[in-house]
């Protein structure tokens, strides 16, 4: 088949944007084609920002080509990004910037015991490593886990002036700021407080702080899908989310509403992407062997059926376990299997809040446009 404008239109009818219900053509997203000889020039217009459906386009476009045209023809995708205007949304929640603090992310699963609060540590402490000021809020009002886990369970946050106003100083370890309910209760005190109580707690620890800069702040989020994270992204603008699960079937179910949460219509909530922890298990001794205990890939492949970014992979370490109940982050580690684990989670955290920064308007006027030298620098 002859390479023509018509050919190659033909071909493209074949193929849809992802998420879109018509082909390429009829739903306007191929702007223009232009053939010369052997090259193939295709102007494409999508109405999404994310890498990954781009990604997807530019190569369905060349195979196809390929397959249908010419298997020889040189082809080149340029893609233009026209977000449509989004109608206002009188039922949108929004909250209010904290002064200082330029991107705030939300920690988030849909099901307890998956390792929420130990990624959030591993996560504040990688991304200190890298030069970026961080701060965790710890916001399971009824089970906080953040003070044991950097060794501060027993610390009492003092109160500082600031602008005339007392605020409560974060306590500090590692070069993390902390505020956590567990600061205030003791070791063995139920928190037994219904909804409006508790959301009036965690707004004392938003703003009456003296959190100062913060290039991220990590919120470490309660299992589940309800009061507290409703007050949350009421008080806060929320710059994106990351969901934790475990590959097991079980933990994934609870993993999906989360997601489906941060992606409802009046919370409306950028997801970051989705991390899996627990992946596999291998043993000292057998460094070679992978174990996969809770399943394989499952998190990977639900994020593949949500389109959203997948993270990375934490494995079953016992030290990870050990270093969070002695109230070390394991990432502290220097040269370990862990250490690495983290740091490529964290680098795709950092990408990913890059590229929402880039491309949706953004929480703050100052945002992360780069990873140079690992410090969030203003535009």
């Amino acid at each position: 088949m002859s390479i023509s404008k018509q050919n190659i239109l033909q071909a493209l009818e074949t193929i849809t944007v992802s998420g879109e219900g018509r082909n390429m053509v009829a739903s306007g997203a191929v702007q223009n084609v232009v053939t010369f000889a052997d090259e193939v020039i295709v102007d494409l217009k999508l109405s999404t920002p994310a890498l990954h459906i781009k990604k997807r386009a530019e190569a369905d476009i060349i195979k196809t080509i390929h397959e249908k045209v010419d298997a020889t023809a040189k082809v080149q995708v340029n893609i233009k990004v026209e977000a449509p205007a989004k109608p206002q949304n009188p039922n949108l929640i929004k909250g209010k910037p904290i002064p200082g603090i330029q991107n705030i992310i939300a920690v988030a699963s849909g099901k307890g015991g998956v390792g929420k609060s130990t990624v959030t540590a591993n996560l504040a402490v990688t991304l200190s490593k890298m030069g970026f000021k961080v701060g965790i809020l710890d916001a399971d009002i009824y089970g906080p886990s953040i003070p044991i886990m950097f060794d501060v369970a027993m610390e009492k946050p003092l109160s500082v002036n600031v602008g005339g106003k007392s605020k409560m100083k974060p306590i500090e370890n590692y070069g993390i700021k902390i505020l956590s309910i567990g600061f205030f209760t003791q070791p063995d005190q139920a928190v037994i407080w219904r909804g409006p109580m508790a959301a009036k707690a965690l707004n004392q620890l938003i703003f009456d702080a003296a959190w100062d800069q913060l290039d991220f702040m990590l919120i470490d989020l309660p299992p589940g899908t309800g009061d507290i994270h409703l007050s949350i992204m009421q008080s806060l603008p929320i710059t994106g989310a990351v969901v934790v699960s475990t590959p097991q079937t079980v933990a994934l179910s609870d993993a999906r509403k989360g997601v489906a949460m941060f992606r409802q219509e009046n919370i409306d909530v950028p997801v970051l992407g989705i991390i899996e922890n627990m992946a596999y298990f291998t043993p000292a001794e057998l460094p070679e062997n992978k174990y996969y205990i809770f399943g394989k890939e499952g998190a990977k492949h639900l994020a593949g059926d949500l389109d959203v970014p997948f993270l990375g992979e934490v494995p079953l370490v016992q030290s990870i376990r050990e270093a969070g109940d002695v109230g070390r982050p394991a990432a502290l580690q220097t040269a370990t299997q862990t250490e690495e684990a983290f740091e490529t989670i964290t680098r795709n955290v950092v990408e990913e809040t890059v590229r929402r920064n880039e491309n949706l308007p953004p929480t703050e006027a100052i945002k992360i446009t780069t990873m140079a030298g690992c410090s969030a620098v203003k535009k």
